[in-house]
């Protein structure tokens, strides 16, 4: 210890006496450790932090899973669910829930919440207890029992500002009174954003075992392992789909960890990828950091002879030399630790509200911490190692006697100072590709609109609430009253609603039979997203019908019953033929009327932009045919939409003053809103590369100037027998050129790996886009010949009598 403490007390005076030497080690890493803090942060959350549930890793979800096709399905039929906990004995419980919109419409102004139908046993097994009141009996959980409702700790602050007395009350819950049983925790919002909870059995019994509708969670009993659940699973829904061939065909149940599930794998990806962009500007800031000590040792070689001499033996030298770097990297540490809080509060600022579940915390916490700390003494030990085993390698005898000059400046500690720079340039070219991806990523969406016009359109969602909107034909009625209201505001062009809203995700979707193409099975029917329209609904999103017509207001109650489809679908069922005339009704109902195909409409995106799947089949029917609760209403203005939200707000309260508005925003935002994400990767990776950018200048000129420096007597001798100033710069920068070649080709390979794991992420790129790999290729050599230029130039300025009068 007393060692230790006497090596850290010279460590700092030495540190201390080289202020320039220092601050450029500290900075370097202090970068490094930041970034790498800070995605650590991102990591743990997505990784490793745990989920906010008792015994988190016993739950798991129960997914669908079809043999034939390979697709995933997280929900499933209702019954199903109750199948398989009655066929089932690997689980304590095992509960379901549902999205159910909820309306409470005790106020002056009716609110929407995103709500969940849950069994009433899942909020119990997750074993989160309300703040207040209690949790739902499964006597409340049957058809025909008296409505609960279970309330978000937001809601209650926000509608109710924080009742107590909130516990008894009844409320107005989409058109039905329902008594409030408790709160639950501030934060707690299952699964990611909801803020309402109420009984599942009364609104899903009897349903359709073709309805997958329930996601299901369990908890496994002690002592089974999730093979062994998963077997059970599999076995009981192979004989549920036997009884049930035409609802489940080739569908069956299986058994993940819930992270599996409420982790998507492309969020996976790109923390994964960020993860490693970060540990490559770490590597690079290490091997600043170990060139700068090559360097410095180069001069300290008098000095640890002279320890030598009195005794140090080599491990002792080391040992004093760990310490510094080690030091360096501490004192590092908290500005890094600064730099990672900062970027945090950048990040948190770049998500919309709303759009990241609940469960997943981006917070600088002990488990980073403690991740950093340890980062940073393994930083200092791995970028110390070498230089110091560099510095007790030379004939320290030979240091000493010539005051140690030249000694210890072999071509070891020169070749390992050349890797350490192609390193750099290698992994920065990686980065810098990644970050050129992303980039054009994001510039192909900031010009895309998804085949609509999305100037001066406004967009919102209602939704009718309780039984007098239960029926199809009162759906109906509603819509169109809406919609008549809003047409007749001044500054409005056109209005129409739909099931969906475009560039937003959403709406239906359904398993298709095509006239003259029989199924064998339910499983082999295509799936196609529909949409139930209202007259203009292609005028007013500016789709143009490239062949026959559009649907008007007569369609909606005339026979046949019609539909457009969109190029996609035209070619996907019909290829070279004509659509027109053609009919296609959902598969596995002999009952249901056939749609006869009307029109052809210009391809355009259901869904957000950031979606990197390619455009949908899709087709457009009349709005009484898919009439829903949830309506989204798209309207097409003279100017600018915002100017009459307040006017739209208005129509719809009076044409139902318990109908709430809700998600009304103009459709340009909506379209910003959904490439979110390529915008906050893509600035990170380009942040990312930035750095790495000029952290390998700086190496290169390090390595460059520090050759340069080696080579006095050399280049003195070359001009004093007639070298010219080119030649010397010739000569200089064709080291850089080596280095850069080296570093350019290494990383070439590496960015070729980097992309075939972001290519899902990308929108429009291909994941060896030319254009980025030469351009950055390009870039980055140009980047490393002008930091060789410099000092070449200094190299020129070399006076050949000092050069060899010195030697």
């Amino acid at each position: 210890m007393d060692q230790l403490l006497q090596d850290i007390r010279f460590a700092i005076r030495t540190l201390v006496k080289a202020p320039i030497f220092t601050t450029l080690c500290v900075v370097c890493l202090a970068i490094g450790i930041g970034l790498n803090a800070n995605i650590y942060g991102a990591v743990y959350a997505v990784f490793q932090r745990p989920f906010p549930y008792a015994d988190p890793e016993r739950l798991v979800s129960l997914d669908m899973h079809q043999t034939r096709g390979g697709f995933n399905n997280q929900t499933m039929p209702f019954e199903t669910f109750q199948d398989l906990q009655a066929q089932t004995t690997a689980f304590d419980q095992l509960a379901a829930s549902t999205f159910r919109s909820v309306t409470i419409t005790d106020g002056d102004e009716p609110v929407r919440i995103q709500g969940q139908a849950v069994t009433w046993n899942l909020l119990p097994m997750l074993g989160v207890r309300p703040m207040l009141g209690r949790h739902m009996r499964p006597d409340e959980d049957v058809v025909g029992a008296a409505p609960v409702i279970l309330l978000g700790y937001g809601l209650w602050q926000r509608r109710y500002a924080g009742d107590s007395a909130i516990v008894g009350r009844v409320l107005p819950v989409n058109g039905q009174p329902h008594t409030v049983i408790g709160v639950m925790p501030q934060g707690f919002k299952f699964p990611e954003q909801e803020e309402a909870w109420i009984p599942a059995a009364p609104l899903l019994d009897g349903h359709s075992r073709q309805a997958f509708e329930v996601m299901v969670l369990g908890r496994l009993k002690a002592g089974v392992d999730l093979s062994a659940a998963d077997a059970q699973v599999a076995a009981s829904s192979e004989r549920q789909a036997k009884v049930f061939p035409e609802a489940l065909g080739e569908w069956r149940a299986t058994v993940k960890p819930i992270r599996d599930t409420f982790i998507d794998t492309d969020t996976k990806t790109v923390i994964a990828a960020m993860f490693g962009a970060v540990t490559f500007v770490l590597l690079i800031a290490c091997a600043n950091v170990a060139n700068l000590l090559l360097a410095r040792a180069a001069g300290r070689n008098r000095e640890i002879a002279v320890r030598a001499a009195l005794g140090a033996g080599r491990g002792r030298i080391v040992r004093q030399l760990l310490t510094e770097s080690v030091i360096l990297a501490l004192i590092a540490c908290p500005i890094g630790i600064g730099i990672a809080y900062w970027l945090l509060d950048v990040i948190k600022a770049s998500i919309p509200e709303g759009d990241m579940p609940y469960f997943i915390v981006f917070q600088i916490d002990g488990p980073v911490l403690i991740y950093t700390v340890l980062v940073a003494v393994l930083t200092g030990l791995i970028f110390g190692m070498a230089p110091a085993l560099q510095a007790v390698r030379g004939n320290l005898q030979g240091a000493l006697k010539d005051g140690g000059r030249g000694s210890g400046t072999g071509g070891g500690r020169h070749r390992l100072r050349t890797v350490l720079a192609v390193g750099e340039i290698a992994l920065s070219l990686v980065l810098l590709v990644g970050a050129a991806l992303f980039v054009k990523s994001f510039l192909n969406l900031r010009t895309k609109n998804g085949g609509i016009e999305v100037d001066r359109l406004l967009t919102l969602r209602f939704f009718m609430p309780g039984e007098r909107y239960d029926s199809a034909r009162a759906m109906v009625f509603r819509t169109e009253d809406v919609i008549r209201r809003i047409e007749a505001l001044p500054g409005v062009v056109w209005a129409t609603a739909s099931n969906n809203i475009p560039l937003s995700g959403g709406g239906g979707g359904a398993a298709l039979e095509i006239e003259g193409k029989p199924l064998t099975t339910r499983a082999d029917a295509p799936f196609v997203r529909w949409a139930g329209v209202t007259s203009h609904w292609f005028e007013t999103l500016g789709v143009p019908i490239i062949a026959g017509r559009t649907i008007t207001d007569l369609d909606a109650r005339s026979s046949p019953w019609v539909a457009v489809v969109n190029e996609t679908m035209a070619r996907q069922f019909w290829r070279d033929a004509d659509p027109l005339g053609r009919r296609f009704r959902i598969a596995g109902d002999t009952a249901a009327s056939w749609f006869t195909v009307i029109g052809v409409s210009r391809d355009y995106k259901v869904d957000e932009l950031s979606d990197a799947a390619p455009i949908s089949a899709v087709f457009a029917v009349p709005h009484p045919h898919m009439a829903t609760r949830n309506t989204g209403v798209t309207i097409l203005t003279l100017d600018d939409p915002l100017h009459v939200a307040a006017a739209v707000r208005k129509a719809v309260h009076d044409s139902d003053p318990t109908i709430p508005v809700f998600d009304m925003m103009s459709m340009e935002q909506r379209r910003q809103l959904g490439f979110w994400s390529v915008r906050l990767f893509g600035w990170m990776f380009a942040m990312f590369g930035i750095v790495a950018l000029v952290l390998a200048s700086v190496g290169v000129y390090g390595v460059i100037a520090y050759g340069v420096s080696q080579r006095t007597q050399e280049i003195g001798v070359r001009v004093a027998l007639g070298a010219q100033p080119s030649d010397v710069i010739r000569l200089v920068v064709g080291n850089g050129a080596k280095l850069a070649a080296a570093g350019v080709l290494l990383g070439l390979v590496g960015a070729l790996g980097l992309t075939r794991v972001i290519q899902s992420l990308l929108i429009d790129v291909s994941a060896t886009d030319p254009v980025s790999f030469v351009g950055v290729t390009l870039f980055l050599t140009t980047v490393a010949l002008v930091a060789s230029y410099v000092p070449a130039r200094r190299a020129t300025r070399v006076d050949p009598l000092t050069a060899l009068r010195a030697e």
